[in-house]
């Protein structure tokens, strides 16, 4: 079992999501996130006062997924998040110790699904 976390542009979410549901993942936890990369943030004027934005807007993706579909994942992440400037994002591959379904009191990869 694996915990997918991707970081992407806000403005990609739908193209990611789309992508991810042709390859039959269709259980997420998308959050709003703050951050920077290499891209180190902008400028801006605000009222004649000069303002460096350094942190921006990003969408967090959390999936977990059976090591089976952790490839199919981020391929699907990839093509979906993909601009090949700098600012597209990042994915994390997290091992998980544990998953609990509290519903029905499953575990491991059943409680995944």
């Amino acid at each position: 079992m694996k915990l997918v976390i991707a970081y992407v542009q806000p403005h990609k979410l739908n193209d990611v999501k789309q992508e991810l549901f042709k390859a039959e993942i269709t259980k997420m936890s998308v959050t709003n996130a703050l951050g920077c990369g290499r891209q180190g943030g902008y400028h801006e004027s605000y009222r004649g006062v000069d303002i460096e934005v350094n942190l921006l807007k990003k969408v967090r993706i959390e999936i977990g997924v059976n090591d089976d579909f952790v490839q199919p994942t981020v391929d699907a992440i990839v093509r979906g998040a993909r601009t090949g400037t700098i600012g597209d994002g990042k994915i994390f591959v997290v091992a998980l110790g544990e998953c609990i379904r509290i519903r029905s009191g499953e575990t491991g990869g059943d409680a995944i699904g």
